[in-house]
């Protein structure tokens, strides 16, 4: 039996103070016995969960052993933010059902906790051809080395994200699942992997996931209470799953003439979006195919492109299926798959499929659109299978090249241009060609933004900085300049950039010039590979200036590094590791360790792809 609170309420001896104690006593004025209730299993909830302003946290000590005792843990390791975005959707999920949930990028996950958890659920990219995202590598290390502990008490399950065009396809995810295995850990449900388009598998995923979190994890009910009143941040009106479109202000060549590259400089409006971005992150851009090209698909299925096809619920034209929905100007290994089986070199195309075509199909893969497989190798396709068989187009990301705080409701890019010649025809980037065609002043562009964390500026600005970045990967430096420049900074900027010719690929030369002589950029290098008889590269110039690289090292600047992941990023950590060695004295093994420990004090950061 309940009764109202007529009466004041009877004064309180509490921490709060004065002034927040009355607001209590008036916020309890009126209420019932179960609005009562309510309250205190809502307070419960705070203090249980250790939000900011509740009851003090408990020991560390104590924290580390409890914390992972009827909570979910969600893990995860991304390189372009893919991974990230459906843990967070997981645990937002979770949480809505009450439960309770840790999440942690996996260079933030304290490992000594692994041997108390309970039930873990990893979310985790593979980068190339077999390598962990950068913010995983500790992670997934530790997990393998023989220091993991004994995990008989844990349940987990594991979700892979990958590039099915390499051969090695959700490796690190696949890796990680059969160790937890081998630990002792006991598998929840099946390892999910996703390609290039992840919604499709990550969704069922993710349901599956929270099905098991339930009935692992008794939903708390005054957790379950709280969860909408804790949901105070809306989402942003625009988003991955509704871009905005933006209005191309510029779209200038910055390439001279005779250069064998066409670099552009794109400056997109953002003026009422409510967007809003940090140096380092990047803009997704959804891209179109060319039109030249969706025509020659269908001349060459012979395929009539106003056909009306349906997939997942939707019907449109197979021409706007090719044109704005599906992947055709990269070629992947499950569509190399279905065209076997339907082309007359179906014993030469199922070879490559096999473990012994591995170099051979990671080749093909690199250098074939779908047309060139459609031409070399002729099948026959039906507009419902053609449209079934190929994978979905995926936004594309670029790095931001500007400070907000300098542009203001702007974003600029900077685009190199995928255009060559192969198999006797034109060959064009899907997202390249798209936005170096649209118009200034007429066009616009569906974009979001996707933030990056893990290539963030340092806290402390009288950090010195050094920046490597060759050809388009200048583009966040030019971010970072500008930002350091607007909020004062009084650490050091080093800027090592390389291209092929001095003369017609210096990009943005003269802002370079400028930011030296104001003093917002202290030092730069230089690389212009043929402009000489002998190729030098921005790893060269590292070697060449290694001792001062090593100064600034050890004076505790932070390293950056953006660009091409296959050649360029290895060549330079390994460049790293010969200073380290040489002006440090150190064994080329201590020298890989501490250019490690670098990366583990988020000191040595790289955006590459």
């Amino acid at each position: 039996m309940t009764s109202s609170m007529n009466a004041s309420v009877p004064a309180l001896a509490t921490p709060l103070g004065e002034e927040k104690s009355a607001l209590l006593q008036r916020l309890l004025e009126g209420l019932d016995g179960s609005s009562l209730t309510w309250l205190s299993g809502y307070f419960a909830g705070l203090a249980a969960r250790q939000l900011p302003g509740t009851l003090p946290a408990a020991p560390p000590a104590a924290a580390v052993q409890a914390a992972p005792q009827g909570t979910l843990t969600l893990v995860y390791g991304t390189q372009t933010g893919n991974s990230r975005l459906l843990a967070e959707r997981l645990k937002q999920r979770a949480e809505a059902a009450g439960l309770a949930v840790r999440s942690f990028r996996a260079s933030e996950y304290p490992v000594r906790e692994l041997k108390n958890e309970r039930l873990l659920y990893v979310v985790i990219s593979t980068q190339g051809d077999g390598d962990p995202p950068d913010d995983a590598r500790g992670f997934f290390e530790f997990v393998r080395s023989k220091r993991a502990p004994a995990l008989n008490q844990l349940r987990f399950a594991v979700l892979g994200l990958g590039d099915s065009s390499y051969p090695k396809f959700c490796e690190i995810g696949r890796v990680l699942d059969e160790r937890f295995a081998e630990l002792g850990a006991t598998r929840l449900f099946a390892r999910a992997e996703c390609d290039v388009d992840f919604e499709p598998v990550a969704g069922p995923w993710l349901g599956q996931a929270l099905e098991h979190a339930k009935k692992e994890l008794a939903p708390a009910p005054s957790l379950a209470t709280i969860t909408p009143l804790r949901s105070v941040q809306v989402p942003p009106t625009f988003s991955r799953e509704n871009p905005y479109p933006s209005q191309v202000l510029s779209n200038q060549r910055i390439t001279g003439r005779g250069a064998l590259k066409d670099v552009r400089h794109l400056e997109l409006s953002l003026e009422g979006s409510g967007l809003t971005y940090e140096p380092g992150d990047a803009l997704g851009v959804v891209p179109r195919n060319p039109p030249e090209l969706v025509a020659a698909v269908l001349s060459e299925l012979r395929l009539d492109g106003d056909t009306d096809v349906s997939r997942e619920g939707r019907t449109l034209p197979l021409k706007r299926w090719l044109t704005e929905e599906l992947e055709i100007t990269r070629l992947s290994r499950p569509f190399l798959a279905s065209h076997a089986a339907r082309s007359s070199s179906n014993t030469e195309l199922q070879r490559l499929l096999t473990p012994e075509g591995g170099e051979a199909l990671r080749a093909l893969l690199a250098s074939h659109q779908v047309i060139d497989l459609l031409r070399q190798h002729p099948g026959t396709w039906s507009a419902e299978a053609l449209v079934g068989a190929l994978r979905r187009l995926t936004p594309r990301l670029y790095s931001i090249a500007s400070s907000q705080k300098r542009v203001g409701e702007e974003v600029h890019l900077t685009l190199g241009v995928v255009d060559y010649e192969a198999f006797g025809s034109r060959h064009v980037g899907a997202a390249s060609n798209y936005l170096s065609t649209r118009e200034a002043g007429q066009d616009t562009v569906d974009v979001f933004i996707e933030a990056n964390e893990r290539f963030r500026l340092p806290k402390d600005p009288s950090r010195d900085i050094i920046m490597i970045g060759p050809g388009t990967g200048v583009a966040p430096f030019r971010a970072f300049v500008q930002e350091r420049a607007e909020t004062g900074a009084s650490g050091r900027n080093w800027l090592f950039f390389g291209e092929q010719h001095f003369r017609t690929q210096f990009l943005y030369q003269v802002e370079w010039q400028e930011a030296v002589k104001q003093g917002s950029l202290h030092r730069i290098d230089l690389a212009f590979s043929r402009d000489q008889g002998q190729k030098v590269y921005v790893q060269n110039r590292l070697r060449e200036k290694g001792s001062e690289v090593y100064a600034w090292l050890e004076g505790g600047a932070f390293l950056y590094v953006c660009g091409d992941a296959k050649r360029m990023a290895p060549d330079v950590d390994d460049a790293l590791i010969d200073i380290i060695a040489t002006h440090g004295g150190k064994s080329r093994e201590d020298a890989k360790a501490h250019l490690e420990s670098l990366r583990e004090q988020q000191r040595y950061l790289r955006d590459v792809y």
